[in-house]
């Protein structure tokens, strides 16, 4: 649509002219039960009244608004002709005053993709639930306004709902006036502080809500009281653990009272668990929401419970950055929710039960940053963002988790206090403003004493990661005579070598000879700083021989590490052995990274899950490790090893499984691991008894979420029927289980049910976000790729309708998720004339379709690794 993707040109210019001042937005969400009027789609009547101030009266500008209609525009108490003034996506207003007011009528669409207002129909018991979502332009979707992150605002909301729904927004509501015995109500809010467009909410149905409280005394000695809320579908209300979610939310405040010296500044703080969700959460001040998978309809492990913790903190982090503090544009986006990212784990290490996150930091998020700051479209920390699409795709593992590694290394380099002081002084002289880099920078050179415009000019402006390589010599002794890192850059496409703060570790086994289990343990340890291609430790001159140097120990920095040939044969015999568990899960990351860069064969990797998985204790990292195990049998194997390959995997998970300790976490997790990679007549015919009753398995708890695993692995492989979903749906008509028999029709392996899977993704728009995402995982099942063939010549002949034709959203979910990844080099070549041969497409569409391209590349280098390994 004309006007729909804002550039960052447009948005400055806008911002040099106007000055916003307050919104009043009405919704009347009524229409939202009942049959919908007429044959388009079902609209709410949105008016909006904003004020605001021109630079230069007499000049013109525009408003943002996607909405089918727009019934009526007064430009200070002047009416200008809807049909003449909006294209669509905007407003133009011309003749602009020093202070005006415009008034916008319009009926906007409610959504079924999760952008803007979205509406979903509980089929458990018919209920309708509402919540918005907007980051980062979805607002102009509700309410007319202007949609960029600088042009902050007072925000008043009413909304006229049915009165037996909760009815929620930023801040409290201020009056409830009941409707005229019609069975709706009009909430009114109070006035917000100022905020951007993209974080105000609305959420409205009839939630399960339950209430808390905290208060904490401040240092003026006033007391800071802050309703707390959480709440959920009412068909889940069974499963919410709302008593746990308030337990985090109450340690995670008092971390931040203490570290902040800000008190929270949004008043209550209510928490929203939402259908459909496109996200894991959104910072909206006082009105957070979630996806509604963090409440657990079944037994899930502790790792469950710690990331949703983090989450929980990491939106709280942006009550103070993003929220108070705001980015001018998306090039900072880092400015939030890398700090968010890096205050989660923080936070959650010092306040929660969850005193291990760093390893969950090191082991899970940094694998996310490493993987795209390897792809063609890495860019630095401190992006440079065009347009809305641009920032659309920006929310990725180098603004969130590369940003909060640099962020760890920035603690260890400038010191704790000194960065929490420089954010202290960041909140108060930025509150309720919008900040760029040097904004940071100034207050971060004032409390550390040290350069950070060179810091950032290595850390934040440039791309790429670093590899650490231990050289390590000695003498006829025994005794290190030096010990050396050798950095290097991954790509000579972003050569920058980066000053580090980096810890190195020098592990060797004990216990072996003496009749005890043998141990691999630290006995060595020094802190050095890494700047330029080749650094000496010279405090580890004279140690003893080491079995094991592992460099960036503690994971103190950002970057990847190798092993040098001792320290990796010790791995493949003893990497059980390590009792650091930090320790271990940097080493298994480093292991699949080499597989992933084509320098261990995949088979060697699966060979070292197979030998040394069942003995891992951190059930997080467990988990991680069996996600990459199926990554690199299902993409990094050759074709032809594969059926063995996976014969092996599947007969040592079923060995861990009846190994683990009857009703523990490691159980669970080994269960589902056996069903993802179950492989012959005798392990379906286990996943089947497991189902019915026939089989099972000490202390296996088969509930609802483990029956649909269970389900999904028979269906792709043509052992369970569209009779037998149907079936497991009837016991479970909710909308998870409707959106896993989504996905168990499409996975099963006909020609037929893959056609069906494909017209109603790609031919059709009938299907909600959650469904169709649901869709696209049961087609694209890595192991029927002689199904899927076909589909690679139709993908790329309609990617750019898709792009044209559907939201941002789910042309996002089609064009990522039907890449034909399990291709071979006529799949890569297809990519490569496409790209090639449309040079003028979106330029966030050729990003997805790069991106697609490299993992399938770095997926045929693995391949060709693996063979090599076989001759």
């Amino acid at each position: 649509m004309p006007g729909e993707n804002l550039t960052r040109d447009e948005a400055r210019e806008r911002a040099r002219l106007l000055a916003v001042d307050a919104y009043d937005v009405a919704l009347d969400l009524r229409s939202a039960v009942g049959e919908p009027s007429g044959d388009g789609p079902r609209t709410f009547r949105s008016t909006t009244t904003v004020r605001f101030r021109c630079a230069e009266p007499g000049a013109g500008t525009f408003i943002d608004l996607l909405a089918p209609e727009v019934t009526a525009v007064r430009l200070n108490g002047r009416e200008l002709d809807p049909a003449a003034v909006f294209d669509g996506a905007r407003i133009a207003l011309d003749s602009l005053a020093g202070e005006n007011e415009l008034v916008v009528d319009a009926q906007c669409a409610y959504s079924r993709t999760g952008e803007g207002l979205h509406r979903f129909v509980d089929p458990e018991d018919g209920q309708v639930y509402l919540y918005t979502q907007y980051e980062p332009a979805d607002a102009r979707r509700v309410f007319a306004n202007f949609e960029q992150p600088d042009l902050k605002a007072r925000f008043t909301f009413s909304v006229t709902a049915p009165e037996d729904w909760t009815v929620l927004g930023n801040g409290a509501a201020a009056e409830v006036e009941p409707g005229a015995g019609d069975g709706f109500a009009t909430t009114r809010f109070a006035p917000t502080e100022p905020i951007s467009t993209y974080i105000t909410a609305v959420v409205a149905g009839p939630y399960h809500y339950e209430r808390d409280h905290y208060s904490r005394a401040l240092p003026d000695g006033s007391t800071l009281e802050i309703p707390l809320g959480a709440l959920c579908r009412a068909s889940l209300a069974k499963h919410f653990d709302a008593d746990d979610i308030f337990t985090v939310t109450k340690q995670g405040l008092d971390f931040f009272h203490d570290h902040f010296d800000y008190p929270y500044p949004f008043g209550k703080y209510d928490q929203a668990f939402v259908p459909e969700y496109n996200l894991g959460a959104m910072e909206n001040p006082g009105c957070v929401t979630f996806r509604e998978e963090f409440v657990f309809r079944g037994k899930v492990t502790q790792a469950s419970y710690e990331h949703r913790a983090n989450v929980i903190l990491h939106e709280m982090a942006h009550m103070w950055f993003g929220d108070l503090v705001t980015m001018e544009w998306w090039d900072d986006l880092w400015l939030k929710e890398s700090f968010a990212d890096f205050m989660g784990a923080f936070s959650l290490v010092e306040s929660t039960r969850f005193t291990d996150g760093w390893i969950t930091f090191a082991n899970r998020r940094k694998a996310w940053a490493y993987r795209a700051d390897q792809l063609p479209s890495t860019h630095p920390v401190t992006a440079d963002i065009r347009d809305l699409e641009d920032a659309k795709l920006n929310f990725d593992g180098i603004t969130y988790a590369k940003g909060a590694s640099v962020l760890k290394q920035l603690v260890a380099y400038a010191g704790r206090d000194a960065f929490l002081e420089g954010a202290r002084r960041y909140f108060k002289r930025h509150a309720y403003g919008n900040t760029r880099l040097a904004d940071l920078l100034s207050v971060l050179t004032e409390t550390s004493g040290r350069d950070m415009t060179a810091w950032s000019r290595a850390w934040l402006e440039t791309a790429g990661v670093n590899v650490f390589t231990p050289q390590a010599t000695y003498d006829a002794a025994g005794h290190i005579t030096e010990l050396s890192i050798v950095q290097d850059a991954a790509s000579s496409e972003h050569p920058t070598l980066r000053p580090h703060r980096v810890a190195v570790g020098l592990y060797r086994r004990t216990g072996a000879t003496a009749g005890e289990p043998s141990a691999l343990v630290r006995y060595a340890r020094a802190e050095v700083d890494v700047d330029g291609p080749r650094t000496v430790v010279a405090e580890l001159t004279g140690a003893q021989r080491p079995d094991l140097i592992l460099v960036n120990d503690d994971d103190l920095t950002y970057c990847k590490i190798r092993f040098d040939e001792v320290s990796l044969d010790t791995l493949r015999d003893h990497l059980g052995e390590l009792t650091d568990p930090l320790a271990r899960a940097l080493c298994w990351s480093a292991l699949w990274n080499l597989t992933r860069d084509a320098l261990m064969p995949a088979r060697d990797f699966l060979a070292l899950v197979e030998r040394f998985a069942g003995a891992e204790t951190d059930i997080g990292v467990l988990q991680m490790v069996q996600a990459w195990a199926q990554s690199a049998l299902q993409h990094y194997a050759t074709p032809d090893w594969r059926e063995q390959g996976g014969l092996r995997v599947a007969e040592s998970a079923l060995r861990e499984l009846r190994r683990a300790a009857p009703g523990s976490g490691h159980q669970l997790a080994w269960a589902r691991f056996f069903a993802q990679t179950a492989a012959t007549e005798l392990d379906q015919r286990l996943l089947r008894g497991l189902l019915d009753g026939t089989a099972g398995i000490d202390g296996l708890d088969v509930d609802q979420e483990l029956r649909w695993t269970l389900l999904a692995s028979l269906a792709a492989q043509g052992a369970a029927d569209a009779s037998l979903i149907a079936a497991e749906l009837e016991r479970d008509d909710t909308a998870s289980g409707k959106r896993h028999q989504v996905r168990c029709l499409a996975a099963r392996p006909s020609a037929e049910v893959k056609a069906e899977a494909w017209a109603a993704v790609v031919d059709s728009d009938a299907l909600s976000n959650a469904l169709v995402e649901a869709t696209i995982a049961g087609f694209a099942q890595p192991s029927q790729a002689e199904l899927l063939a076909p589909y690679a010549e139709r993908y790329f002949s309609v990617i750019e309708r898709v792009w044209r034709e559907r939201s941002i959203e789910i042309a996002m979910s089609i064009v990522r998720g039907l890449f034909p990844g399990q291709g071979d080099t006529a799949t890569l070549g297809a990519a490569d004339a496409w790209l090639a041969g449309h040079p003028d497409a979106p330029p966030a569409l050729r990003r997805l379709v790069l991106e697609a391209r490299d993992d399938l590349a770095r997926a045929l280098r693995g391949q060709e690794c693996d063979a090599r390994s076989a001759v």
